[in-house]
């Protein structure tokens, strides 16, 4: 039998997109169950299109069978980018696959809207491994779209954006994320522009405090009050910072020569691998999430799907001998069984920040910063990369 809160979130989302499909154009009209629409316009288009194909939302088991197909797609997606960088020992992907519940029923029992932004946020890094820069933007753009925690990627892409292309040859990139953005929300944006933005793209909006999974030993008072809020954006720009300086960025010359036409800069040396390269980019876009997934001022139980699969990578990027597997097989279960105790409590909520505060540690202290090149990675079709790269 299906359980009885399965179906709130899913009647919620369609009851959200049914106005649209009738017509209504002032976003602050769109509301459901649960409240207004709180998402941008990419999530009314995608669930619109579930809207119709499940029968304005009536065939729950129809949506099931088409988010398990979106599960697997989304497994490919991420198995390709471990293979890529090849940084991650095989067994690892059983973990990924078979040993979460909480991931299953996200996909699968729940129908959230957080796995379709994060099946497209990955298979817009498999465009950024291939060297499709600009196809890679547009769809990283699209994942924000359908639900904000993407921004949290955009840090580190912004990093390698500058890093590849300099000031100048990235403004073209992030014209495209800014023009999708505006194509997608026109409709929106002619009628009641300053509901739109204001409710899709809303920074400061208030958690439930009976949902947290991460600040559950905070008093309530202190989980709502600003200043806590702005003391968690403080860290999370301070770690970034710290990142970018130190971890990202390892070059001998000064950071701001990012700013410059990577044809001025000076060459690394040596000369770094493919895989590495390729491993740098992963590291850089998952790390940067990461730190804004430590710093968020709620976890609630669908965002876990945000960072794990984005786990392993993390764990095993560093240097491993034979006998830290071990110890960071046991740190996924103890994340896993956090994000399982329902509801959260002081020991789950404070184990996850412990668990988040070591592997914050691991990819400080263990992971070696990389020379990167100007120079693009070598493609498996090397003639072709020219016009990849554009």
């Amino acid at each position: 039998r299906r359980p009885a809160d399965t179906e709130i979130d899913w009647k919620a989302y369609m009851q959200e997109v049914e106005g649209f499909a009738n017509g209504t154009l002032d976003y602050t009209q769109l509301k459901g169950d649960t409240g207004p629409l709180v998402y941008p316009a990419g999530f009314v288009y995608i669930f619109l299109g579930l809207y119709h194909a499940t029968g304005r939302g009536s065939d729950i088991r129809l949506a099931q069978y088409l988010f398990a197909g979106l599960y697997l797609i989304n497994l490919l997606l991420v198995f390709r980018i471990y293979c890529r960088t090849n940084k991650v020992p095989p067994y690892v992907f059983f973990f990924m696959c078979c040993a979460s519940y909480r991931i299953h029923s996200i996909f699968v029992l729940r129908l959230f809207n957080d796995p379709v932004a994060m099946a497209i946020l990955f298979l817009a890094i498999n465009l950024f491994l291939e060297e499709h820069w600009s196809w890679g933007c547009l769809l990283f753009s699209l994942a924000v779209s359908v639900k904000m925690n993407i921004l949290l990627f955009a840090p580190g892409l912004l990093f390698l954006l500058l890093q590849r292309f300099g000031l100048l040859g990235c403004i073209p990139k992030l014209c495209i994320c800014a023009l999708l953005q505006v194509v997608l929300g026109l409709p929106f944006l002619l009628v009641n522009p300053v509901g739109y933005l204001t409710r899709s793209f809303d920074l400061g909006r208030q958690f439930q405090f009976k949902w947290t999974v991460n600040w559950r030993f905070l008093p309530e008072e202190v989980f709502q009050n600003r200043v806590f809020h702005a003391a968690l954006l403080l860290a999370h720009l301070a770690g970034l910072g710290l990142f970018a300086l130190h971890q990202w960025h390892s070059s001998k010359e000064n950071i701001l020569t990012l700013l410059k036409d990577p044809a001025k800069r000076k060459p690394a040396s040596p000369r770094l691998t493919v895989n590495n390269i390729l491993a740098w980019i992963v590291f850089v876009l998952f790390s940067s999430n990461f730190l804004g997934v430590c710093c968020s001022r709620s976890l609630h139980y669908q965002f876990y799907v945000w960072y794990f699969h984005t786990l392993p990578y993390l764990l095993w990027c560093t240097p491993t001998t034979k006998l830290a597997h071990m110890p960071k097989v046991l740190l996924l279960g103890v994340i896993e069984l956090c994000w399982n105790t329902y509801p959260s409590t002081v020991c789950s909520s404070l184990s996850l920040h412990i668990c988040h505060g070591l592997i914050l540690l691991q990819l400080w202290y263990g992971t070696a910063p990389t020379s990167v090149s100007h120079t693009p990675p070598p493609s498996r079709k090397p003639t072709a990369m020219s016009k990849k790269s554009q």
